[in-house]
């Protein structure tokens, strides 16, 4: 039980989110992830299964600094920390970073969905509860400036009750007009519509500048209404102008858990996040029919898409996984819409893919769960959008490879290209990706696309005698053959990373 975050959560507002511009800077601007303001982009990568001060899966985070600058590894026993590490507590299970203040250097936030939270004398399991960890000009970790929250601690016109998981997803950025923005995943929330509070049906916490809101399908103009296992907030996405929610557990007429995504503007209207659209696979253009279990948007992934006659992303292109599609007969065998969306919510189509497209590599196969994670990246956002610039990495993680069984594997597209099977490859380990696959590694799991470089995490890798997991860094220009640059390997006990933890690999 965490009493100790529960009474510090209660008493503390959301950190302010500042324009970049309002704040000092004490460190020199870099890249998205740049917690000491030096310039060089740093890794975070999470092991929420970690054992932490003899507390099972309480989870910790470990943050590799670029330029070979050192390790930090943060966690609920970090000084600093508002909170004690227990079991069961899940730190790390979601991991953004954005520049809250405005100082220079990236601020890391953590999810932690399975905190207990006291409230009023109660222990609410599971409420869930994130951190905001500051970096600094000399690293991040013991030093920082670190701040807990409650959903009840983050907005105050919001409740905190038991299995809420409060952190379950993050997506954090930067607005298109400079404003830091946090979107927080609350997936178990209860909503109650006219006396009626259907459990599970999730909602969101949005903040912008001074704006902070819980965001639900009852909310004015979200698409869909609240239902019991909805799971709003279960997966996120976003960009400088856009960010999307993920409905997994939608029920599409009598079709439950066949999924949904909403798509937002960061545009604020009457002090809200303006929504642009909702899809489900039965949607106009949308490839399939809803049916239950699909899983549509368990996974989404969003980059910025210029069209030639801008001279900025003012589009966006959207990623949605379904892992849970049927091919014919072939149960789970999943499947992946891509689609083009304009700041009037106008939609188009852009490719759709399962096992069984023309040309793909592989076959579909009951059993692979193609789309329970997708990662899709724009290359250079300098230049018009075409084929050449964008790329779409897709998890397959019940893929067996020839001789072993549930082994995973990443599928790469070209999702612009006409032929969606022209230049598509997989990525397995021992073909594409280093080290020898193993049976239940679940390669796929865990993605992020990046403009330079693709991030493959696999926490639950068998490979070696530590068994406590993997993080790759492929270049893009590596994956498609044009470079022979190497992938940069993470592992404990390797590289100066301490040599403990359970399920290292969880990024993005």
């Amino acid at each position: 039980m965490a009493a100790a975050v529960g009474l510090f959560l209660a008493a503390t507002g959301v950190v302010t989110l500042t324009s970049p511009q309002a704040v000092a800077a004490t460190c020199t601007a870099g890249t998205t992830s740049d917690f000491n303001g030096d310039g060089v982009g740093d890794t975070v990568v999470g092991d929420p299964g970690a054992t932490v001060n003899g507390a099972k899966k309480a989870g910790l985070v470990r943050v590799v600094l670029g330029g070979g600058k050192g390790v930090s590894e943060i966690s609920q026993a970090t000084t600093g920390m508002p909170a004690a590490p227990e079991t069961g507590d899940g730190f790390g299970t979601a991991v953004a970073s954005y520049d809250a203040d405005g100082d220079g250097c990236s601020d890391l936030v953590v999810g932690t969905p399975y905190e207990d939270v006291l409230k009023d004398g109660k222990n609410l399991v599971d409420a869930g509860a994130i951190y905001v960890i500051h970096g600094t000009p000399t690293g991040i970790g013991a030093g920082s400036r670190i701040e807990g929250y409650s959903q009840a601690g983050f907005n105050p016109t919001s409740g905190t009750e038991a299995y809420d998981w409060f952190g379950y997803s993050l997506k954090a950025g930067t607005t298109a007009s400079g404003t830091p923005y946090l979107v927080i995943g609350v997936p178990g929330e209860g909503v109650t519509v006219s006396g009626k509070t259907y459990a599970h049906a999730g909602c969101v916490e949005y903040a912008q500048g001074t704006t902070k809101l819980a965001v639900s399908q009852d909310s004015a103009g979200v698409p869909g209404v609240p239902e019991e296992d909805d799971r709003f907030g279960y997966s996120l996405a976003g960009t400088n102008r856009y960010f999307a929610v993920g409905t997994p557990g939608e029920a599409i007429g009598d079709q439950h858990f066949a999924g949904g995504v909403a798509v937002f503007s960061h545009t604020l209207a009457n002090g809200m996040p303006t929504p642009l659209l909702g899809l489900d696979q039965d949607s106009s253009g949308i490839p399939g029919v809803a049916e239950s279990g699909d899983g549509f948007g368990t996974s989404i992934s969003m980059t910025g898409y210029r069209p030639s006659d801008q001279t900025y992303n003012s589009d966006v292109l959207l990623a949605i996984g379904m892992p849970g599609e049927d091919v014919g007969t072939l149960a789970d065998a999943g499947g992946v819409a891509v689609v083009r969306i304009q700041p009037s919510g106008a939609y188009s189509l852009v490719t759709a893919m399962d096992g069984s497209t023309a040309d793909l590599e592989g076959d579909a196969v009951a059993g692979d769960f193609m789309g329970q994670r997708v990662a899709i990246a724009n290359t250079d956002a300098s230049v018009v959008t075409t084929s050449a610039n964008v790329r779409l990495a897709v998890g397959e993680p019940g893929k067996d490879t020839a001789t072993v069984k549930d082994a995973g594997a990443v599928h790469i597209f070209r999702p612009l290209d006409a032929a969606i099977g022209a230049a598509d490859k997989e990525l397995t380990r021992g073909s594409g990706l280093p080290g020898t696959a193993t049976t239940r590694d679940y390669t796929g799991l865990a993605l992020v696309a990046g403009g330079t470089n693709l991030y493959v995490g696999i926490p639950y890798s068998k490979e070696s005698a530590t068994n406590k997991g993997v993080l790759y860094v492929r270049p893009w220009t590596d994956v498609d053959g044009t470079t022979n640059t190497g992938t940069t390997t993470y592992q404990p006990g390797a590289n100066g990373l301490p040599d403990a933890g359970s399920t290292f690999g969880v990024i993005g």
